[in-house]
């Protein structure tokens, strides 16, 4: 890894703990909707900032009108989210770039990320959006982030974790460590174990997704498990930003991943003031 990639992960990953939370807040360009908790973007910024996100995830019009505000949370790492899902076409999955590295760069980002969904219609040309993507962040130093998903993670059209399941989630996310990513997203291919056997597959940290709205505990369980299936952490976006209290749900979130909490303890410690409202 080069220096300015090495600089700017510092900032993604918890040092002491070698650990990150990331704050999925992309998902204007991924879902086919706009998701409820996507209103306020500026409060959910620092909500998950308070609660101790290490990053978070912005489409780079975002980056431009929250500037003031993450000038004044200088502890949040910035990704710049630089693809987009083309939902209302004929053809499914299809996906493209939205942003240059360079320019994102000059936004001042700590790292880009883009949805890489390979898919039958549209593998040849996300292959190359991938190889494209890591060739210009070596160039810049800019670190990368794979979000080698099932295409359908954000429209729930088509059952791929069925029909597909670990062999393509593993595939995807070795094929984007291949094409130049310095960390993968994957989903949760059922089992702790099958995470375990797509962690050993791929030589750079993977994170985990967040998924779906889930109960608090059901939550944080799966991302205890996750963590003794070796991910370095997690990304999560529903499950903040349509959070009662995102800045809660974040805390114990953070406290679970880096290890410092058990997921009960940490429903006790930040959710339960909640409980007796």
């Amino acid at each position: 890894m080069n220096t300015g990639k090495s600089l700017r992960m510092r900032r993604i990953i918890d040092q002491p703990s070698q650990s990150t939370v990331m704050f999925a807040f992309s998902h204007g360009t991924s879902a086919p909707n706009v998701m409820a908790g996507l209103e306020h973007p500026e409060e959910m910024v620092v909500a998950a900032r308070e609660g101790g996100a290490d990053c978070v995830f912005l489409a780079p019009g975002l980056i431009e009108a929250l500037a003031t505000t993450l000038a004044s949370t200088p502890k949040l790492a910035v990704v710049a989210k630089v693809s987009a899902t083309a939902s209302r076409g004929a053809d499914p999955h299809q996906e493209r770039l939205i942003s240059s590295v360079d320019y994102s760069a000059s936004l001042g980002v700590d790292g880009v990320v883009a949805m890489i969904p390979f898919a039958p219609g549209n593998e040849p040309d996300v292959i190359s959006l991938m190889a494209q993507l890591g060739e210009q962040c070596a160039r810049q130093g800019i670190p990368l982030i794979a979000e080698a998903e099932f295409p359908n993670s954000y429209s729930g059209k088509g059952n791929y974790e069925e029909e597909w399941g670990l062999p393509y989630l593993k595939r995807s996310a070795r094929l984007c460590a291949e094409l130049g990513a310095d960390i993968v997203k994957s989903n949760w291919p059922g089992s702790r174990d099958a995470l375990a056997e797509l962690v050993e597959a791929v030589p750079v940290p993977v994170v985990v997704a967040g998924g779906s709205k889930k109960s608090d505990l059901a939550l944080l369980e799966r991302l205890k498990e996750a963590r003794t299936a070796g991910v370095i952490g997690c990304s999560v976006g529903r499950n903040i930003f349509q959070h009662e209290s995102p800045s809660r749900i974040t805390a114990a979130i953070t406290s679970v991943i880096r290890g410092e909490l058990e997921p009960d303890e940490a429903m006790r410690r930040h959710l339960s003031a909640m409980a007796v409202k």
